[in-house]
């Protein structure tokens, strides 16, 4: 006789297996692109900050899910554990999750403003292209790369309507005046938007072989990348003015290279896919004193100190749900 159809999950099953889809453990990694954006500028978060901050949590959770959705096959032969092939989450719930939850996070950057919307609607779209195309191409560490990137623009372009207020009893700034001041805040946010990326390029490079293992050369060559903007990072917050303040940067940036070295380096010494999966998720967490690395480094100590805080909540939360 056929085994008998499984009944409905209970509830506690149920959160569990869509906090495994959604993987909740790297949504720590998440709200800091925003503010490290709105650092950048110099300016303090406001309330743009905090729906670019909402926005990019939608729009990551959309990829989870969809991420999942898209490899339903795969893991069903790799990941039998994971919510869709085990049959705890419907491959059709998870795709409506993936869209409204896309929606929800355009919903939210439109009330920053056209650019923060602009900025979130490419994000989108990388993020649905890397989950139905280019994720198993070359292009795949790019195409991560340029949407965490994107992210930290999404934030700055959440917060930058602050910079064009008028003072009372002045008159608006001229086109020319406006387009010099875009163009100084676009330099400002590209050097903290390219260390997110080539950070993202490195993980996303080594995460391609966590199903398998058996790489050397991703994981030592994510260690060399690592290691480097670690080092640039540090040597920025050296050479900065002020005394003991131009050292605020350093602690994050230590905490960094702690949290991404040793799991990179035990990946590359013994291939394994438990080894790598733990560079991998060493790499998501890390984004977080990435990140407040360059809050610190822009002048924002204070929220480079309070992404810092997330840090233990997502290594705590990273033992009972896993981020990759």
């Amino acid at each position: 006789m056929p085994p008998p159809a499984p009944g409905p999950l209970p509830a506690g099953r149920r959160i569990r297996a869509w906090a495994e889809l959604l993987r909740v453990s790297a949504l720590f990694s998440v709200p800091g692109d925003a503010l490290a954006g709105a650092a950048a500028l110099g300016v303090r978060p406001g309330r743009g900050t905090a729906y670019a901050v909402g926005a990019s949590l939608c729009l990551y959770e959309a990829g989870m899910a969809l991420n999942d959705w898209a490899d339903r096959e795969e893991d069903a032969v790799d990941r039998p554990h994971r919510p869709l092939p085990s049959g705890r989450i419907a491959p059709a719930a998870a795709l409506g999750a993936a869209g409204l939850l896309t929606a929800a996070g355009l919903a939210l950057a439109s009330r920053a403003g056209r650019p923060a919307l602009t900025a979130a609607t490419a994000l989108a779209g990388l993020v649905w292209a890397y989950d139905l195309r280019l994720k198993h191409t070359s292009a795949g560490p790019a195409a991560m790369a340029a949407a965490r990137a994107l992210d930290l623009v999404l934030g700055a372009a959440a917060t930058r309507p602050a910079l064009r207020r008028r003072t009372p009893g002045r008159a608006a700034p001229a086109p020319v005046a406006r387009r010099g001041t875009a163009a100084r805040a676009g330099l400002r946010v590209a050097a903290p938007a390219g260390a997110l990326a080539l950070h993202t390029y490195a993980v996303t490079a080594v995460s391609r072989h966590e199903a398998q293992g058996g790489s050397t050369l991703a994981p030592l060559g994510a260690l060399a990348a690592t290691s480097a903007l670690g080092a640039v990072t540090a040597r920025g917050a050296l050479r900065k003015a002020g005394g003991t303040a131009a050292l605020a940067p350093l602690l994050p940036v230590a905490l960094y290279a702690g949290t991404t070295a040793v799991p990179l380096l035990h990946a590359a010494l013994h291939p394994s896919p438990p080894l790598t999966q733990r560079a991998v998720g060493g790499g998501i967490r890390a984004l977080i004193p990435l990140q407040a690395a360059l809050a610190a480094h822009a002048g924002a100590t204070g929220t480079g100190l309070a992404l810092l805080g997330l840090a233990p909540l997502a290594r705590g939360l990273a033992r009972k749900v896993s981020a990759t």
